[in-house]
């Protein structure tokens, strides 16, 4: 995989696509459900917890004085919500492993080797 491609929403839909078996419209449609209600819940100052990724979280940081790196101007900085995203440790020690296998890749397999394992 390309370290440097960037993943977007259309991305997103057409792996759901793939391993799911939905169709693309239904794949988009779960996609971006789950991401808004994602961004639902920072906007509304949640946390967001995905264990074996990360969390989201909103930090309010308040009024401060900074100052204008090229004219050295002082300026008031107001307060503000930032968003902040920590990794998970299995994520970190994902994205620091040997590029040999995936997560997504193994458990693809498995479902490969089981096809009965997804159907009840």
């Amino acid at each position: 995989m390309d370290a440097s491609k960037t993943v977007t929403r259309n991305d997103l839909y057409d792996t759901v696509h793939r391993k799911v078996g939905l169709s693309l419209r239904e794949s988009a449609d779960l996609t971006e459900s789950v991401l808004n209600e994602i961004s639902d819940c920072i906007v509304r100052g949640e946390t967001v917890k995905l264990p074996g990724f990360g969390t989201f979280t909103v930090r309010k940081k308040g009024q401060r004085i900074g100052r204008n790196p090229k004219t050295g101007v002082e300026a008031i900085i107001k307060p503000r919500r930032v968003l902040a995203f920590k990794a998970s440790p299995l994520m970190k020690t994902q994205m620091n492993a040997k590029p040999t296998r995936l997560v997504s890749d193994v458990q693809g397999n498995q479902a490969d080797a089981n096809p009965d394992s997804n159907s009840e």
